[in-house]
C-alpha cells in the first residue's frame, strides 16, 4: 500500500531588496497590506500587531492567522524587507507574497520555500 504524504504547510521566506524607503516606514499601511495579502491567500485573520521604530525608521509586525502567520521586518535605510509567510490548509502563501511584491515593488527578491511537517 502506497502512502502519499503532503506538507502540513508551506513557509515562504522572502528577502525583498530595492524598495522605495517611504513604503517601509508606515506601520498602519503595512498592516493593511498584510491583511489584504492574507485575504488574497484565503487565510483567516485572528490578530495583528505592528510597531514602528520612529519617524523614517523601520517597522516590525505580525499578522496571526488561523492558518499560521505573516510577519515582516523592514529596513527603509537600505530599502529592504524580510517577509515570512507560513500557511497550512487550503491557504495559498504564494498569492499573499504576490500581493506584497506588487505593492512594495522590490528591484530584486530571493524566496525560499520550506515544506513544514508531513501529513
Amino acid at each position: 500500500m502506497s502512502s502519499v504524504h503532503r506538507p502540513a504547510g508551506l513557509h515562504l521566506l522572502a528577502d525583498l531588496h530595492g524598495i522605495a524607503p517611504e513604503l517601509l516606514t508606515d506601520a498602519d499601511r503595512i498592516d493593511v497590506l498584510l491583511r489584504e495579502a492574507a485575504l488574497a491567500a484565503g487565510a483567516r485573520i485572528l490578530h495583528s500587531h505592528f510597531h514602528t521604530f520612529g519617524p523614517g525608521m523601520g517597522v516590525t509586525g505580525v499578522l496571526l492567522l488561523a492558518e499560521s502567520h505573516i510577519s515582516i521586518h523592514t529596513w527603509p535605510e537600505v530599502g529592504f524587507a524580510a517577509a515570512d509567510i507560513f500557511m497550512c490548509g487550503a491557504a495559498r502563501p504564494d498569492l499573499a507574497l504576490a500581493l506584497i511584491e506588487t505593492s512594495l515593488q522590490p528591484a530584486s527578491r530571493e524566496v525560499r520555500i520550506v515544506e513544514r511537517g508531513r501529513l
